[in-house]
């Protein structure tokens, strides 16, 4: 025996006694934002535009100027393109000396630029950086104490070495540190990075005081950043951490944006929260810590990059990591461009040339944030 069903009532609402839930509408802060597909094509090309056009400028200015036309040339002929090779100097200056820097100064661009982006999408504040859990002041206390104690056990990589496993074993220290009852708070977090970097920076000055001349000029010349000496050994001893960190990051973007919702809803929507956090932390890590020990410690990269393209483009993680990564190395690229060519013959630090121009901002950043909303929540 069958039944047929009553009616609906006029207008297709179902005939039920339970009152239909209300409409509730999210918050402004909330609501993501529409998709421009236009827009992130143009600042992608752009991005990568000024990119290529700075790498190219970059390799051939310097002391022994190299015209562009011969820069492409010589890499055409290197890829077997064509092209033409140049004469035995030129070819030296070239490769041996320009183009390490360059791939040195994107790898190292790149991979603060994610760090970047990624600890303010873990940490839910555009104003956080990697340096905030105390990666760069980690791996500067794994290089300070390398140098000041003579070790060598590594050869000229000793102090590499020793700067990217101080300053993992550092963030592992700094989160557990921070965990209680099996979850971090991002609170705990930022506060014991605080303390570490304090130690940390302790630890530094104790070095230098029993260092000796030499040991000092060269702990000076670390800290405050440079790609002076870069070559083809450090680029392959960054690029294998470089690539697995931007390799992995664009795959959690989608999560982050739904962290930005607040912890709770996340949750709801699925998202394990405390490895989410894990993961990036270590991600970071990995980052920065490669970054920083061939290149010293550069700052406001990972703070400046991500924001001006999130006031570009949108707070949306999907362009933003990708996006922070190649807003990066443009902007290494173009400040090692800069440091050898302001001063010239002089070369002034890169990590200098960087804090000269992200203090300034940071500070009108700072004013902005406390202006829209009071303080830093």
């Amino acid at each position: 025996m069958t039944t047929t069903p009553a009616p609906a009532p006029a207008g297709g609402v179902p005939d039920t006694d339970d009152p239909p839930a209300p409409a509730t509408e999210a918050p402004a802060e909330c609501r993501s934002r529409p998709r421009r597909p236009g827009k992130t094509s143009l600042l992608t090309g752009g991005l990568l535009g000024a990119l290529i056009v700075l790498c190219l400028l970059s390799a051939g200015t310097g002391a022994y100027h190299i015209p562009l036309a011969d820069v492409l040339a010589s890499v055409q002929h290197r890829a077997g393109l064509g092209g033409a090779a140049l004469d035995r100097v030129g070819e030296s200056v070239l490769w041996n000396v320009r183009l390490p820097r360059v791939v040195l100064a994107l790898l190292v661009g790149a991979s603060l630029g994610c760090a970047g982006a990624l600890m303010q999408g873990v940490f839910g504040n555009p104003l956080a950086e990697p340096g905030v859990i105390g990666i760069s002041s980690g791996a500067a206390v794994g290089a300070v104490a390398s140098i000041a104690l003579g070790l060598s056990f590594f050869g000229n990589w000793t102090v590499t070495v020793c700067a990217f496993a101080a300053g993992l074993a550092t963030v592992l220290l700094v989160y557990a540190l921070s965990r209680s009852g099996g979850r971090t708070e991002v609170v705990t977090l930022i506060l014991t990075g605080i303390a570490v970097n304090a130690f940390a920076g302790a630890l530094i000055g104790l070095f230098i005081f029993f260092a000796d001349s030499a040991q000092i000029t060269q702990i000076t010349f670390w800290q405050l950043g440079s790609l002076a000496q870069a070559t083809w050994p450090k680029v392959l001893a960054v690029l294998p951490c470089a690539l697995a960190g931007l390799a992995i990051a664009p795959f959690h973007a989608g999560k982050l944006d739904l962290l930005a919702l607040g912890e709770r809803p996340a949750r709801h929507l699925g998202v394990d929260v405390e490895r989410l956090r894990t993961v990036l932390v270590l991600v970071v890590a990995l980052l920065t810590a490669a970054a920083v020990a061939v290149a010293g410690i550069i700052t406001f990269v990972g703070l400046l990059v991500p924001h001006l393209l999130r006031m570009a483009h949108g707070p949306g993680h999907r362009f933003l990591v990708p996006g922070s990564a190649l807003g990066g190395a443009l902007v290494l690229v173009a400040g090692d461009l800069a440091a050898r060519t302001v001063a010239a013959p002089a070369e002034l630090p890169l990590g200098v040339l960087t804090a000269l121009l992200g203090s300034p901002f940071f500070f009108w950043l700072l004013r902005r944030t406390r202006r829209r909303q009071g303080g830093w929540a």
